[in-house]
């Protein structure tokens, strides 16, 4: 039974430590940094998705992850913003992770994904 028990420990713990490799931002903190021209959005739900309605200014990765890099500023610790379709998704961590392995410091997720970003009444881009 201990051992069972710090098997679950560990794995739970692996879970939690990897759900937490990218801070989350909220659709607040987003909007603004939007309109202050202040981020590098990723929508990684997929062309169809992207075509249907993204957030304003968003990047398909879907259709440029080759060429990701050129996509991104140059500057390294500009603050990159990765989402998908809400908060049981976990498709964001593969541009997440993009980003982080070309060097960029501040990748964040926003868990409410697109589909909390619609709840919000935000505005989409077509």
């Amino acid at each position: 039974m201990k051992k069972f028990l710090t098997l679950l420990a560990v794995v739970f713990g692996a879970v939690a430590l990897h759900a937490g490799e990218y801070p989350d931002i909220s659709i607040n903190e987003l909007k603004s940094a939007i309109v202050h021209k202040q981020v590098t959005v990723i929508d990684v739900n997929g062309s169809d998705s992207y075509k249907e309605g993204h957030i304003p200014g968003a990047i398909d990765f879907q259709s440029v992850k080759a060429e990701l890099a050129a996509k991104l500023p140059t500057d390294k610790s500009a603050l990159v913003v990765a989402y998908c379709g809400g908060p049981t998704c976990g498709a964001y961590a593969a541009a997440a992770k993009a980003a982080s392995e070309l060097g960029y410091t501040n990748v964040k997720h926003l868990s409410a994904g697109i589909s909390g970003w619609k709840d919000a009444h935000a505005p989409l881009e077509k």
